[in-house]
């Protein structure tokens, strides 16, 4: 395993409510598989600036367009709905 540090954004429309939920899920998540990695949550509208240095974004919205980097929709995470599916999907996304 490499120890460079990730770095994850976590997005939703407002960045509050959801992004709260996925963001202590994913910090969760990376600890569980040793993934050294800094968390930041952010509304989606900022995603497209913040998105150089990030290598993974985590979003509990539709994107609004495209982006240089992993994406995952984590709205799982708040159905409840295939949240493993997820989890692995960002978990692969860092390796």
């Amino acid at each position: 395993m490499s120890n460079d540090k990730k770095k994850v954004l976590v997005a939703c429309g407002a960045g509050i409510a959801t992004s709260t939920v996925v963001t202590n899920r994913v910090e969760r998540i990376l600890k569980e598989n040793s993934i050294n990695a800094e968390v930041e949550q952010i509304k989606i509208s900022e995603a497209k600036g913040k998105q150089n240095g990030a290598d993974l974004l985590v979003s509990t919205t539709i994107l609004p367009t495209t982006f240089d980097i992993p994406t995952v929709i984590a709205v799982s995470y708040i159905s409840g709905i295939n949240q493993e599916a997820t989890d692995k999907k960002i978990i692969d996304a860092l390796k």
